[in-house]
């Protein structure tokens, strides 16, 4: 068994007692899909694999907020009341249910998910949460299902690089935003070799973008505000 990179820091740490360790090494032969065999025609990266619904306890760890400050990130994004706003891949809700309070009960959520698992979380989130403004929906690898030139913002978190038909995905996000909507990448910091992530699930800024200007997307500007990640901001 291969253990991730990222997580052998907290399983050596001792911070974790032995049954949270033992429940975080079965879910290394768990929660990784295998990469697909294929490379991006630009960049020539493998695409990484997915999380599979067994990843959602590593989602909601406790100390997230401390090493991604997710909070500062949505900050950051300056949304305002009313917004349309997609979280793709939005696995549990986590990052769903801070955007929903950001655009406040006049604004929309529609967070999306591959994996029925998934959603069946995100479900479960809205309920718990009282979420009136957040639509879950199911989409496919190469279809985020979303209504067109509907949004004002999509927002992938540590997403982009499993996506495996990036390029078909990217046309129907663009088509999904408004004229001038953003499209806004968290992606870790492949540029830092420290930051204790797999190298597959990291990207740097040249590499995003390579892969995101020939599809229509004009670069705005790259955050370097969170610790682990960057915040790359592009423009339809």
């Amino acid at each position: 068994m291969q253990i991730p990179k990222w997580m052998i820091p907290i399983l050596s740490s001792g911070a974790l007692p032995g049954c949270r360790r033992l429940v975080i090494l079965a879910l290394c032969c768990a929660v990784f899909a295998p990469a697909a065999d294929t490379r991006h025609p630009i960049t020539g990266r493998p695409y990484a694999g997915v999380m599979d619904v067994g990843g959602a306890q590593w989602l909601e760890r406790d100390q997230r907020e401390q090493e991604e400050h997710p909070r500062l990130a949505v900050r950051l994004l300056e949304l305002k009341p009313g917004q349309t706003v997609a979280d793709v891949g939005a696995g549990s809700g986590y990052y769903t249910a801070i955007i929903a309070r950001e655009v406040g009960p006049t604004g929309k959520v529609i967070a999306t998910d591959i994996q029925p698992g998934m959603i069946e979380l995100l479900r479960k989130r809205i309920e718990r949460d009282k979420l009136t403004n957040v639509e879950a929906m199911l989409s496919a690898p190469g279809d985020p299902r979303l209504p067109e030139n509907a949004l004002d913002l999509i927002l992938l978190v540590d997403v982009y690089h499993e996506f495996s038909e990036p390029q078909l995905m990217l046309r129907k996000l663009r088509a999904a935003l408004k004229p001038g909507g953003r499209l806004v990448l968290l992606e870790f910091r492949k540029e830092d070799s420290t930051i204790p992530i797999r190298p597959e699930h990291k990207m740097s800024i040249a590499e995003v973008r390579a892969e995101l200007e020939p599809e229509g997307f004009r670069f705005d500007r790259v955050l370097n505000d969170l610790p682990w990640q960057h915040i790359l901001i592009f423009r339809k």
